[in-house]
């Protein structure tokens, strides 16, 4: 059977996935029939596994750039009640707290792009990239490390790096509590080390954007969003710290599964009840890996500000936002007409908090949370804001989502040919990695307009203004 026979259609931007064998829920897939058309049987499979999980509520989503993940889809999310459900390391991901920060330039786009090609090479020079890529002067001691890994953002500003205004446009004000450094391994706390500060490799980068074309264009203003300024994002995460933890504590939950009756969701869907030592321990680690991404991406930031201070005639850099895609969260909802706190798994998806959401900051309470969403270095990338009537536990997609692997791009796609054609595009390029950049060619993703366009007619997030990437620094 094909992914789509599967599938019954709601209206033009929601498909149902019927309960069928162990669901306990149904599933809802959030794409318009473009995307949908394309979309695997063993996303489906996925999806249809987190709603076999015990204690799941409401029903489980794919957000529009939804893809095979590792056991739980990427774009995926999912709710779990506090006392019958559950806590899924695999359904937050190897890379935990991998978010996507966005900052304003007060500097028009027309005065960056004849110093695209310094501006490209000193953001590269100076902020590490690449598999193996570590900081420079940022070797912490212990007593720092522990400090970084409970403080965050917060940390990171205390520090020098950037300023108390960007707290309050960070998920959390910069600082994830709960968390708990002494649950984590002496493996993680040594992959820690050197890596405060940069980007690492994959699909992360930091990009040079111009505000293309504004959608909501009350939002936008709200956003301080004009046409042809320059905008800044950074995609980055808890890099190998967080892969360990993960690694950790999957093998944990699997090895202690059949005690708790869940040895049949594998390790990639290993999952501890909540309230056991195992959910307890990995949520407090979970935690320590988020801060580690938040001090990350608010060193990277700072850095990136000090380069670009230097090379354009820019005065103003605020933050526009700071939020993680690959978390799991205590979360108020309601819930059969009652409010209830759940436990959220986004995996490859955002929080997108509505207008007037108490944790918003009162300066974007009006407008609702600002989602940066990533496209490719050679297409585009989105703000999206929250949305009132959102299906999804407050959710949105995190990027265009891939359509092949990275496998898949490498055969097809060679590093420096794409190279040729994305300056001829006018985006400029830098990369350690000719093999890595064949990875992420454009073509390996979803159309991230249609993304965009599924999303606000779906009722996740409406779109406030599309991106046009400049310069891309890639590891």
């Amino acid at each position: 059977m094909s992914a789509l026979a599967r599938l019954e259609r709601l209206n033009d931007f929601a498909w149902l996935l019927p309960r069928t064998g162990g669901m306990r829920v149904e599933g809802v897939v959030h794409m318009a029939p473009e995307l949908v058309r394309h979309l695997d049987d063993i996303t489906l499979d996925q999806l249809a596994a987190a709603a076999s999980l015990p204690g799941v509520v409401g029903r489980v989503h794919a957000m529009p750039d939804a893809h095979q993940g590792f056991g739980f889809p990427i774009g995926g999310v999912a709710a779990f009640h506090p006392k019958t459900g559950l806590v899924s390391a695999g359904a937050v991901g190897f890379d935990i707290a991998c978010g996507v920060r966005t900052f304003l330039l007060d500097c028009p786009a027309s005065a960056v792009r004849p110093k695209l090609d310094s501006v490209a090479d000193a953001l590269f020079r100076n902020i590490p990239s690449g598999t193996g890529s570590s900081s420079r002067g940022l070797d912490l001691n212990e007593d720092e490390t522990l400090d970084m890994l409970l403080g965050g953002a917060v940390w990171a500003v205390n520090a020098g790096y950037g300023e108390p205004a960007d707290l309050e446009r960070i998920e959390h004000g910069g600082r994830l509590p709960g968390a708990d450094p002494t649950t984590v391994s002496t493996s993680a706390l040594r992959r820690l080390q050197g890596q405060l500060g940069s980007l690492g490799s994959g699909n992360h980068y930091l990009e040079v954007q111009e505000v293309e074309s504004p959608g909501d264009s009350e939002t936008a203003s709200g956003f301080d969003l004009r046409r042809g300024m320059t905008a800044v994002s950074i995609h980055c995460g808890s890099r190998g710290f967080g892969h360990q933890i993960a690694s950790d504590s999957m093998a944990r939950m699997e090895a202690e599964a059949s005690r708790h009756g869940l040895a049949s969701y594998g390790k990639n869907l290993a999952a501890a009840p909540l309230g056991s030592p195992a959910a307890n321990d990995y949520l407090a680690a979970m935690a320590s890996a988020a801060n580690f991404a938040l001090a990350n991406r608010q060193v990277i930031c700072a850095r990136a500000r000090n380069i670009l201070a230097d090379l354009l005639p820019v005065s103003r850099m605020p933050l526009l936002f700071d939020v993680s895609h690959n978390l799991c969260l205590w979360e108020n909802h309601e819930l059969g007409g009652s409010p209830r706190s759940l436990l959220v798994h986004r995996k490859g998806a955002t929080r997108a908090l509505p207008p007037g959401h108490p944790d918003l900051p009162s300066s974007l309470r009006t407008w609702g949370q600002p989602v940066p969403v990533g496209g490719s270095m050679g297409t585009g990338s989105y703000i999206l804001a929250g949305m009132l009537g959102n299906p999804a536990f407050h959710s949105a997609c995190h990027g265009a989502g891939r359509s092949l692997s990275r496998s898949q791009a490498k055969k097809r796609y060679k590093g420096k040919k794409l190279l040729g054609e994305l300056k001829s595009l006018g985006v400029v390029v830098r990369s350690g990695s000719m093999s890595g950049l064949a990875e992420e060619a454009p073509e390996a993703y979803k159309d991230v307009d249609a993304v965009a366009r599924s999303s606000e007619g779906g009722g996740l997030a409406r779109v406030v203004a599309r991106l046009r990437p400049l310069a891309c620094i890639k590891g």
